[in-house]
């Protein structure tokens, strides 16, 4: 009980954040107390940095590379494009949108996608003269495809990262399971956000409201390296990745490379350079201490025996076959971010997993898979599921646009189940298919 009532007053300072109190702060509090109360030992502290120092320094690296390509104009660029291949179609417009947020949360990340992506949106509906309920389908289509298709790849989600690197997935292995689960997560995102959102898209707009989408380059010497950078960089993720090359020395590769570009002192005819002090400001080092104190706390609950009760739960599930530790493990998973946040939720899913006796290969590795894909996709039930919609939420409030907790759960709890089964669905047929490593 005393693991879970820290646990519990943690969670509670992280979402709040009362005064502005920093997220990191408030676990690493919530660590100091369980250090103190003996919940964890000291002999503990490396493990849980052996978890998560690789994921937190690569989430840290991939959103220095997405602030250095947003103040390059990358995003706005690309948005741009979309909206011209929109032809003026409203309704060709949904779709497409859609799936520049899944390209983005596949590269950079689902807060990336989120973060990034929606302000933008938002900014080219404004000049479209988009009515307020068509600005709050593309407004919410953008938060929620942020994290259904940040499945495909490690890099995509930090909750994959932490999974892939606890279980020993390796890069092309991860890739080769979840894309093409990530293509029907994609397709059913797209069809539950169509059904919820459609009739308040509109059929038309006025293509001579958008600007060149070169105009929106601020940073052409940044831009040009930012497609081959990505193209290297994705390479060298499956090339090093069996070597035994952590994922965060790669990301942090190239994140150093953009910063050295963007960083020159000379402004030639590159345009206005991007500013690197404002980047490295923004960067979320609060997650590097976050990571560690949240983690501790839940190994609290471990050390509670907490996680052998859902050990237990999961055995029975593996009873039934693949279908129903696949769905169960995944639905589970789900609930427990929505209600805990997926950051502590996939470690918990993690460690009960390891800890369940008796399972096949097979369906072990199902549930691994299964726990990722709940750890994505239940954040999307509550506006506590994840860090990242809270900020999304914050970001909106400050455009002026508010989404209260009671509107968002309405949509979440309406268009997330679909999405989550079909998804579920699409990993139990395609295991079989793919084979056991």
């Amino acid at each position: 009980m005393l693991a879970l009532a820290i646990f519990a007053f943690t969670l509670i300072l992280v979402i709040w954040q009362p005064r502005g109190l920093g997220i990191g702060w408030s676990a690493m509090g919530g660590a100091a107390l369980a250090l103190l109360t003996g919940v964890v030992g000291w002999a503990d502290v490396p493990v849980v940095w052996d978890i998560v120092w690789d994921a937190t320094f690569t989430f840290v690296a991939l959103i220095i590379i997405s602030l250095l390509l947003d103040e390059a104009g990358f995003f706005q660029w690309a948005a741009l494009h979309v909206a011209r291949w929109g032809g003026g179609n409203g309704r060709r417009l949904f779709p497409l949108v859609v799936v520049l947020g899944a390209v983005i949360a596949a590269f950079f990340a689902n807060d990336g996608a989120a973060l990034l992506l929606t302000p933008i949106v938002m900014a080219i509906l404004l000049r479209l003269n988009f009515s307020a309920a068509a600005t709050l389908a593309f407004i919410v289509a953008c938060g929620f495809v942020a994290d259904t298709t940040s499945l495909p790849l490690v890099i995509s989600n930090l909750v994959n990262i932490v999974s892939a690197n606890y279980f020993g997935i390796g890069f092309g292995r991860y890739a080769a399971v979840m894309v093409p689960v990530n293509l029907v997560a994609l397709a059913a995102t797209l069809g539950v956000l169509w059904a919820y959102y459609g009739r308040q898209v509109p059929a038309s707009y006025r293509m001579d409201q958008l600007e060149a989408p070169s105009a929106a380059i601020r940073d052409h010497l940044v831009f040009r390296a930012a497609f081959p950078l990505l193209a290297v960089l994705l390479l060298a993720y499956f090339v090093l990745a069996p070597l035994g090359v952590p994922v965060a020395a790669v990301t942090g590769a190239a994140a150093l490379v953009l910063l050295v570009l963007a960083g020159r002192w000379h402004r030639g005819g590159n345009g206005a350079v991007v500013s690197v002090r404002k980047v490295m400001r923004e960067a979320p080092w609060q997650i590097v201490v976050f990571s560690l104190g949240m983690y501790l706390v839940v190994y609290g609950l471990r050390n509670a025996g907490l996680t052998n009760h859902l050990a237990g739960v999961l055995e029975w599930l593996a009873g039934h076959g693949l279908w129903a530790a696949t769905i169960g493990t995944g639905v589970g998973a789900a609930l427990l971010s929505s209600v805990m946040n997926n950051m502590p939720g996939v470690l918990v899913g993690a460690l009960a997993i390891e800890q369940a006796q008796g399972i096949p290969p097979a369906i072990r590795e199902a549930m691994v898979y299964a726990n990722v894909i709940g750890c994505d996709l239940g954040p999307k039930f509550t506006p506590i599921g994840s860090l990242a919609t809270l900020l999304w939420l914050h970001v909106l409030a400050r455009k002026g646009t508010t989404i209260t907790w009671g509107q968002y759960m309405k949509v979440g709890l309406v268009i997330t189940p679909p999405v989550l089964l079909a998804v579920l669905a699409a990993l139990a047929l395609w295991l079989p298919v793919v084979g056991t490593p």
